[in-house]
């Protein structure tokens, strides 16, 4: 079984590079091509009159998407922005805590920690950080944390970017929200089509945050946000989008809010990213392929990796500490691995068009369709010749 027709465009561009970091930017299949050139399309037929198809066509086909792969019961809960950063501004906008009292963990990625760490000195939040390592006891830590205080939001990936640990306790964590606070908010940049989610029994308690750049193959662009209803209603940070539909205001009046996620919108934005995720879950549905059965195949190539790196047949990376346990089956679409050389490993594999890549000391090797067991082959043959 082979994928690899699914992105031709992509490994055409490039035939002698070795691309292994799907975790990181994914290879766009040949469907986003065929997205990307579909906005262009409407754009030119439609010129002035595009925003009506796009509202009425395009992006509540990509809501009722992310819907069904998170289980969420209302595709209205969920509001697309360029970025994750955007959504973050926008929700901790709406808590009227000052300052906004935050229970965080230090394996975020930066678009929550940059940001957290001005707003600690501006005075405009007070953060506790739960480190997440060791990640055998994290999930009881974290807990036993947001217990212990009332906090105002509670924010923590459900799979971390820099050693693919998975929060497994989401249900728990989630019993503590209410709409006064604490928020609880969920990264779920790398679990989201990674690992299957089923938010069915939380989407009214969490707010989850991802986007297409990684496991959905949709490139930059195209992030979206599930936002509780009745939760975060009226946020400082809100864009001329956010004035269309059913609004409500205050009983004096004043700035009126949707209902729905779109109380959460921005403004202007460019929406090739919503066609090419369109097209992508609708090349993965012609396919046949869902979460689980992708994570069946690449699984495979995941454990072949792990099992030689562990045995020596992929040379120096034998002396990495791997942060995820692949074997185990509780990591995300990621190999971690930790070693004071990792930086100059991928520097040596980039070197010899093996793409790879690195966060602080730890070397990420990420898997996707588009690979074969002869692409396994072919890293640790090279890994072999690494310092």
């Amino acid at each position: 079984m082979s994928y690899k027709h699914l992105f031709s465009k992509s490994l055409n561009a490039a035939p002698e590079r070795l691309h292994m970091a799907a975790h990181s930017h994914h290879l766009w299949p040949d469907a986003s091509y065929a997205g990307q050139m579909q906005a262009f399309e409407d754009a030119a037929r439609l010129a002035d009159d595009k925003w009506d198809h796009i509202f009425a066509e395009v992006y509540p086909e990509a809501q009722r998407h992310v819907a069904r792969q998170l289980s969420l019961p209302d595709p209205y809960t969920l509001v697309f922005a360029p970025n994750t950063h955007n959504l973050i501004l926008s929700l901790f906008s709406a808590c009227e805590s000052h300052p906004i009292k935050l229970l965080t963990t230090d394996g975020e990625f930066h678009s929550l920690t940059r940001q957290r760490q001005r707003w600690e000195e501006s005075g405009k939040v007070t953060a506790d950080i739960i480190p997440v390592h060791p990640a055998e006891t994290f999930d009881a830590r974290f807990l036993e944390a947001a217990r212990s205080k009332d906090y105002d939001i509670i924010f923590t990936s459900h799979v971390f970017f820099n050693s693919g640990h998975i929060f497994g306790s989401i249900s728990e964590l989630a019993e503590l929200a209410k709409p006064e606070g604490p928020w609880v908010v969920l990264d779920g940049y790398h679990g989201f089509m990674a690992v299957p989610t089923d938010l069915s029994a939380e989407a009214d308690k969490v707010f989850y945050l991802s986007g297409g750049y990684k496991y959905a193959m949709a490139g930059e662009g195209v992030c979206f946000m599930h936002a509780p209803s009745g939760v975060a209603p009226r946020p400082d940070i809100t864009g001329w989008y956010a004035a269309f539909g059913d609004l409500v205001a205050p009983p004096k009046g004043g700035v009126g809010y949707t209902k729905d996620a779109g109380r959460f919108f921005g403004a202007t934005f460019d929406p090739s990213g919503l066609y090419r995720f369109n097209a992508v879950q609708n090349m993965l549905a012609d396919q046949g392929l869902d979460v689980a059965q992708m994570n069946a195949y690449i699984g495979g190539l995941q454990m072949k990796l792990a099992s030689a790196i562990k045995t020596g047949q992929a040379g120096s990376l034998a002396q990495a500490r791997a942060l995820n346990d692949i074997e185990a089956n509780r990591s995300a679409r990621f190999l971690a691995l930790e070693h004071e050389k990792a930086q100059s490993w991928k520097a040596e594999l980039h070197a010899q068009n093996i793409i790879t890549d690195v966060r602080g000391n730890v070397l990420r090797i990420g898997l996707g369709l588009y690979h074969e067991m002869a692409d396994i082959d072919r890293l640790c043959d090279v890994a072999k010749t690494l310092s």
